[in-house]
Order: C-alpha cells, then structure tokens, then sequence
C-alpha cells in the first residue's frame, strides 16, 4: 500500500495526481490530475465547513471540476457549527435532568469523530458503539488527538449511563443492547433533519441539522473558487445544480453515475 500528504504529487506515465483536503470526514480528499497543463479536480464528497478535527476543504484551482450535489437546494442552508453544537448541549443536559440517556446516531466514521470532539464533556460521560469505538481507536494510533470516551459494554447499568450520552450507528438503535438502555431519548444530526418529517420518518425524539456535505452556498463557493471553465455534477441534486450553474454564466452539465446515496447526510 502507498500512501500520500495532501498536495504531494505522485507522477504516473506522464500524468501527475496529487490529493487535497475535502473537509468531509478524516482523511477525504480531492483528487488533482494534471497533463500537458491540463487540470482535473474530483471533488468527490466535501464540505466547506470547518470542523475542528477534519482538515479543512482546500480550494482547488483546474479547467475541470467534478462536483458533488447531495444539498444543492437553497433550502439547505447550514448554521454555524458552534450554534447547533450549544442546542445539542441543551439537549443532553435536559435528559439528564429527566433521568435519560442521550442517544445520538452517527456514523462510525466521520460524524460520530465530529460530535466527540465539539460537545461539552462536562455535561457527562461520553460513551460510544463498538463500532465506533473501533474507529475511535483507529484514529488515536495516527496521532490524531480525539478527546475520551468509553465503550458501552453488556456490563454496563441504567446507573452507569446515568446522565451520559452514548454515540452509536444508526443500525443500533433497535439493537438488544439499545433495549437496556433504559429511559432514553434519541437524537439524529444530518443534513436531512432541515426537512420537514425526516425526523419522524428516522424515529427519532429529535432533530440537529448538521451535515458532512457542503450546503447550498458553500457548493456555489467551492465551485467560483475553483475558476474552473466546466463543472460536471454529479451525486445528489444534479440536474437542479448544474441549471442553476448555467444560469450564471457557467459551462455546467449533470453526469449519470451510480453511487450509493449517503442516507445520512
């Protein structure tokens, strides 16, 4: 296996490739391709937001930018990160106060790191999914520093969990050790919750808008900084973007291509 810094380029054949942070999860990056002065970008998925563990999206200047499109509808429209963090924050303290333990589904890989590392720790005890964990685990070998949590194990009590907040996988939630749980309150955080009914359709006591994709305006951000003469869209909301990149003046077009759909957002 080789491996690559961001922005070190590797040439192959004539054609150097080289790899730039995409701000999406740890580790995501986009792809540079360059021949005969020539340049291609594959954003592939990213977002513009800085997390606080992620490196940050970096701008990447190319004739050819192929975009993603999972929130291009100018409803999607983010808060601060900071803002939506502080709500979660409430949330937990008042199930605390109601006895319960705060549920929140997140990916093993991405999402769950991002919560981790921006709730308040002096609320409670923060316990994670094993596959979380695993992760987790994962990601402290690299040296990155993610603050502490505690796998939740069969062994562990109502008493234990008492005032804690357990991160897990969405496919937990109806899991036999979710059931043991005892009072609990669960909660979703993805793009999808701005949605009216998402939070319902998921099952769920609650809702935090917080995605690992751009939203509306950081796509049409990321695009202008590029000063790329064609954009080609794809992933999401493809047909909606790339009308509204011509519109602007923009040598846009949608691309077929099939990709599973990131359901969580």
């Amino acid at each position: 296996m080789e491996t690559a810094r961001y922005g070190q380029t590797i040439s192959i054949n004539g054609v150097r490739f080289s790899f730039h942070p995409a701000g999406h999860v740890i580790g995501s990056a986009q792809i540079r391709v360059e021949h005969k002065g020539e340049v291609w970008v594959v954003s592939g998925d990213y977002k513009t937001q800085d997390d606080g563990i992620t490196t940050p999206f970096e701008p990447v200047k190319c004739h050819h930018f192929i975009t993603e499109s999972t929130f291009a509808l100018p409803v999607y429209q983010w808060q601060e990160q900071a803002t939506v963090m502080q709500e979660i924050n409430n949330w937990w303290k008042k199930c605390g106060e109601q006895g319960k333990v705060a549920v929140l589904t997140a990916y093993s890989l991405g999402k769950a790191q991002r919560m981790i590392q921006n709730i308040d720790h002096n609320i409670g005890p923060v316990f994670t999914h094993k596959t979380i964990e695993s992760t987790n685990s994962v990601i402290r070998q690299q040296g990155i520093a993610l603050k502490p949590t505690t796998l939740v194990k069969e062994h562990h009590t109502e008493s234990d969990l008492k005032g804690a907040m357990l991160i897990c996988p969405p496919s937990a939630i109806d899991s036999a050790l979710a059931k043991k749980l005892g009072p609990s309150a669960v909660a979703v955080a993805s793009g999808w919750m701005m949605l009216r009914g998402a939070r319902r359709r998921r099952a769920a006591d609650k809702g935090f808008v917080l995605s690992d994709h751009a939203d509306w305006k950081g796509l049409n951000e990321a695009v202008t900084a590029t000063g790329a003469e064609n954009i080609y869209v794809t992933h999401g909301y493809s047909e909606i973007l790339s009308k509204w990149l011509k519109e602007k003046g923009l040598n846009a077009r949608a691309l077929e291509i099939e990709s599973e759909s990131d359901t969580e957002g």
